[in-house]
Formats: C-alpha cells, sequence, structure tokens
C-alpha cells in the first residue's frame, strides 16, 4: 500500500485498505475501485488521504499500532465528554461518557501493547478535520507509545492516557473566536488560551475522582523543559513525568495537523522540529525515544533522494529513523527496473531523503 493525499487521489483507484466514517461505520472496503462519487465523499468528509494498491505497493504492509476501529470509537466516546462538559451538564450525566473514554484508554494501552508494530505510521492516524477530539487521541496513542517504551506498569500506562486524552478539556472553556482565529492573537487572547491547562486541572479535579498523576498531567502539559512554558514555569524534572511525555506528543500532533492559521508539517518537518528543540522545549531523554517510535518518513510514503531517485518507504527502522528502507523506481524522473535500497546501510551517508513527493500519485 502507499498514501495518496485526498486531492491526489484518481478514478480508478483501489483501496488499499477499509475506509471509516466519522462515526466509525465502514465507508469503503478494502479492493473498491475509487469512483467519482467515492472521491467526492472522501474530500466533502476532509479526509487527509488515504492507502491504496498498485503493483508497485501491493506487497508493502502498513502496520497500525491500534486498530482503527478502537480509535473512532475512542474519539466519540471523547466527543461526548467534551461536548458534555462544553454545556455545562450535572457531574452524574458525564459519568457515564468519562467512564467509557477511560474504558477506552484501556483497550487502547492494550492495542498498543499487543502491538506487533514498532513504530507510529502517524499519517495512518490523521484521517478527519474534527481536530479537537481527532488530536486527543493522537496525543493519547503517541504518549502511551512513549510510555510503553520507558516500561511503566500498565495502570501507569492507563494513568499517562487519561492526562493525554483530556489534556485539552480546559479548552472548553476558551472562547471559540479565539481558538480558531486564523490570525495572529493579541495578547489578552493568547493569555486566555493559557489558562486552559489549569482550567482543565481544576475542572478535572473538581467533576471527577481519577489519579493524581493523570490530573498534573494536564497541568503540566504547556511547561517546557528550559523553564520557559506555562501555566508555573517549571523546569526540567520539576515538571512531572506525564506532563513532560505529552508535551511532546501534544505538539508534534498539532504541527502535523491543518489549523485555521497555518498548514500541517510534513512528518519529516515535525521531527525535526522536536529534534531541534531538544533540551530547551522537551526532555532530551524522551526525544531520543520518540525518534525511535515515530517515524517521520511513514511506510507508504513516496520520497526523493537527494541523488535524484524517487522510490517508495517500504520500512522504518528504529535505530535509524531518517534512513528507512526505499523501493527505488525512477532515477532522475525516468522509470526503472525497481529495486530496494536500505539507506541505513549507506555509511558514506552520500545519499539521504531530501523531500516528499505529494503530487507523484500515477505510478502502476
Amino acid at each position: 500500500m502507499r498514501y495518496v493525499p485526498a486531492y491526489c487521489l484518481r478514478e480508478g483507484m483501489l483501496m488499499g485498505d477499509n475506509l471509516y466514517g466519522p462515526r466509525g461505520e465502514l465507508m469503503l472496503t478494502k479492493g473498491t475501485v475509487l469512483s467519482p462519487n467515492n472521491i467526492f465523499s472522501i474530500n466533502r468528509l476532509n479526509f487527509n488521504g488515504l492507502y491504496v494498491e498498485d503493483n508497485l505497493s501491493k506487497d508493502i504492509e502498513i502496520a497500525s499500532i491500534i486498530d482503527e476501529r478502537v480509535r473512532v470509537e475512542t474519539i466519540r466516546a471523547f466527543k461526548d465528554v467534551y461536548i458534555q462538559a462544553e454545556n455545562g451538564n450535572p457531574k452524574e450525566k458525564i459519568s457515564k461518557p468519562m467512564q467509557t473514554a477511560q474504558k477506552q484508554i484501556e483497550h487502547i494501552v492494550d492495542e498498543v501493547l499487543n502491538s506487533k508494530s514498532l513504530m507510529i505510521n502517524m499519517i495512518d492516524m490523521k484521517v478527519f478535520d474534527d481536530y479537537t477530539y481527532h488530536h486527543s487521541v493522537n496525543v493519547a496513542v503517541i504518549s502511551i507509545v512513549i510510555g510503553v517504551a520507558l516500561c511503566l506498569k500498565r495502570s501507569d500506562l492507563c494513568n499517562l492516557g487519561y492526562g493525554a486524552l483530556l489534556h485539552d478539556i480546559g479548552k472548553v472553556f476558551v472562547n471559540k473566536e479565539i481558538l480558531n482565529k486564523p490570525g495572529k492573537l493579541t495578547e489578552e487572547e493568547f493569555d486566555a488560551i493559557k489558562r486552559h491547562p489549569s482550567d482543565g486541572y481544576d475542572y478535572i479535579t473538581k467533576e471527577f475522582l481519577m489519579p493524581y498523576s493523570a490530573q498534573r498531567a494536564i497541568i503540566d502539559h504547556h511547561e517546557k523543559f528550559d523553564g520557559t512554558g506555562y501555566p508555573h514555569g517549571l523546569k526540567g524534572t520539576a515538571i512531572s513525568q506525564f506532563g513532560r511525555i505529552i508535551s511532546l506528543a501534544d505538539v508534534y500532533d498539532a504541527l502535523t495537523s491543518e489549523r485555521p492559521y497555518r498548514p500541517a508539517l510534513l512528518p519529516s518537518e515535525a521531527m525535526e522540529y522536536i529534534m531541534g528543540s531538544s533540551g530547551m522545549q522537551f526532555d532530551p531523554s524522551l526525544v531520543n525515544i520518540f525518534v525511535k517510535k515515530v517515524a517521520p518518513y511513514p511506510t507508504g510514503t513516496i520520497v526523493r533522494l537527494s541523488n535524484g531517485m524517487v522510490g517508495i518507504v517500504f520500512e522504518n527502522l528504529e535505530d535509524f529513523c531518517m534512513r528507512p528502507k526505499i523501493r527505488v523506481f525512477s532515477d532522475k524522473n525516468r522509470d526503472i527496473e525497481p529495486f530496494e535500497l536500505d539507506l541505513s546501510q549507506d555509511h558514506t551517508l552520500n545519499i539521504t531523503v531530501v523531500g516528499v513527493e505529494t503530487q507523484m500519485q500515477n505510478i502502476s
């Protein structure tokens, strides 16, 4: 399979995987030949893209860290929590959605613990435009993956997941015009945004019985390792471990998401930002784990190499995150017999990935 952005989909392309709708319903099955109506529906629902299958990529397996249905069900559960909090419903009406959301986090923990996938292909998780809910679930998944790499016990992974899922719940209390403003925020507007970690912490601690580690993660997720974050300007390990993990996951997913005020970055661009901010915004020890667990060039991505060749990523390696295995099919814009190139074995570093090809989709 290979990933194709929604705006590059063409009639006759073959679905490489099942596609689920915003309510978790099965929209298109693997093997469906795309019609103009299918493509219209995909774009109308604001899918970022999907996986297709062709002769070049038919044996490339995209290993998901969690089942898509589990992710969609978690999004739906969190959406109920968020909407009821937004509407100011009494505590007893919120408790059931919260319990459902917590059970979904436990499902995610078990999925990650049992997953055979070593690295996250974030493209596979970013398909909907409903940012708040999808972002929160993505942050929970990334945080749990980091927690598993730290060998945290299952109960701690669940608490980390609760905090990650609810990290932005305080945005319920921020004016939506400020949250969705396309231009630069005023100082007063930014101050309103900066209150959401404290507001979220206050709301959760008042309304729910939840482990302190999860509550603390909510108020800490905008603290920075060098002490320049908010709300308390904590520094280094004075920031809770869960807060430091969620901060990293939060920024990465936000950078790779379309926002009203900027376009999404490619995973590789967001990875470079994370690596460049190590020791300043982020805990260096966690960055070292992060780069082993999140693929900057997800499997199925078409990339251009420094020698003019173009190929499709078919495997990522934890210890060589920027140097995946690639199936090369073009040399200086000329089709060639495909061959496999393992950049991790190029010890001279003569060949590097220099970009992602988002327009080259008509390959066979």
